[in-house]
């Protein structure tokens, strides 16, 4: 007969407890600080959140702020689909004893597939972070403190533009921080389950809303460093060391999926004139205005890249040279209708263009940009502001 007494097991069982769950936060931590990349790291938060071994909520999404629109964004949403979709995944779970380190690696492994119903059910909202106490991401927020919701208090947030597509009778909304600056949210419920949001659960999500917080900040500033790093300085484009390993990584892809790729090469049409005549600034500014408009002329699946000088390099993905020669023509339009500041009005900017194909005009990068440079020459040297194929320079 065991000699224990129940406040002994009581008090057993809660120490127990408390080091299941510093466990559980040592490896969230641990797994938090294995990657910087923030597609990763909202994996991992949200992993946590809602796998069997982390905190256990059944459906979490994560808002992240946008400082310069002044919003909040869904950036990622984790959660089954229905009542049957959730017991398919708990028994998987279950029977492969999965842990959380699983669970990760197999979230990361399947970034590239489409995203949930979940996330599309919610993918359009953007929470303006305005002050309104009807509006409940904004609200949290604000605050900077974490809300609890049951049934009753759902019901005074009806319009609220979240909870009219994520429908819940109960659910917790977590700011994520770091340095007392929000960073993002996370909204969290037991959608299937129904299981109660405990005090204790809630402890637990703060503690680890508070490493999440830290976590994306990092990763946010790390994005940044390695954007400045492959981004040239005036204009704000693709610099010249990554236009070459792209390129390269391009005509990897192009070859493997038997694709087409084009380049484009530009160059600005007296350039050095311009400069002479009216200053380095102004033609500073000639080169950031051809570069705003290569990013709203070009495609998202574009890479615009400063070459050097007044050149300027775009990789065309999957385009073969008819269509390229549009996207060319469609730029070299625009630039000639712009204006530049600091340029009298009768005084026009325009742009060379040379398009080569691959494989059609060359066989690898070096023949690629070569291919690209010969034809963009014969635009300059046969009238300026023109567009030529490198079948044009044979």
């Amino acid at each position: 007969m065991s000699n224990t007494k129940p406040d002994d097991k009581s008090l057993k069982n809660q120490l127990d407890r408390a080091q299941r769950d510093l466990q559980m936060l040592y490896d969230i931590s641990i797994a938090m600080r294995s990657t910087l990349e923030l597609q990763s790291i909202l994996y991992i938060i949200l992993t946590s959140v809602t796998a069997h071994y982390g905190l256990g909520f059944n459906r979490a999404i994560l808002f992240l702020v946008d400082p310069h629109k002044r919003n909040l964004i869904p950036e990622m949403a984790i959660g089954p689909d229905s009542l049957k979709h959730a017991q398919e995944i708990w028994q998987y779970i279950e029977n492969q004893n999965h842990l959380l380190d699983d669970l990760i690696e197999e979230n990361i492994s399947t970034q590239n597939r489409q995203p949930s119903t979940l996330f599309k059910q919610i993918s359009d909202l953007k929470i303006p972070l305005v002050t309104d106490k009807r509006n409940l991401l904004a609200d949290v927020y604000h605050s900077g403190e974490p809300k609890h919701l049951d049934e009753s208090v759902i019901k005074a947030y009806l319009k609220d533009p979240l909870l009219e597509k994520f429908k819940t009778d109960e659910l917790v909304v977590m700011p994520l921080k770091a340095r007392d600056r929000v960073k993002g949210i996370i909204v969290a419920d037991n959608r299937f389950t129904k299981d109660p949001i405990t005090d204790e659960s809630l402890r637990m999500f703060t503690m680890l809303a508070n490493q999440a917080g830290l976590a994306i900040e990092n990763s946010q500033l790390y994005e940044k460093i390695k954007h400045k790093s492959y981004t040239d300085s005036l204009t704000d484009v693709y610099n010249h060391g990554f236009f070459q390993d792209q390129l390269s990584t391009e005509i990897e892809k192009a070859t493997e999926n038997d694709q087409p790729l084009c380049l484009l090469m530009l160059d600005l049409d007296n350039f050095k004139k311009l400069n002479d005549e009216f200053g380095h600034q102004t033609g500073d500014q000639t080169l950031i205005k051809i570069a705003d408009i290569l990013k709203h002329s070009a495609r998202e699946m574009d890479y615009i890249c400063r070459y050097g000088g007044e050149e300027f390099v775009v990789i065309l993905t999957n385009t073969d040279k008819d269509d390229a020669f549009t996207i060319a023509e469609r730029i070299r339009e625009n630039v000639a209708s712009c204006r530049v500041k600091d340029l009298p009005d009768n005084h026009s900017v325009t742009v060379s263009i040379g398009i080569a194909g691959f494989p059609e005009d060359a066989q690898s990068k070096s023949e690629l940009i070569e291919s690209a440079d010969r034809a963009m020459y014969v635009a300059k040297f046969s009238g300026k502001n023109r567009t030529c194929l490198h079948s044009d320079s044979r």
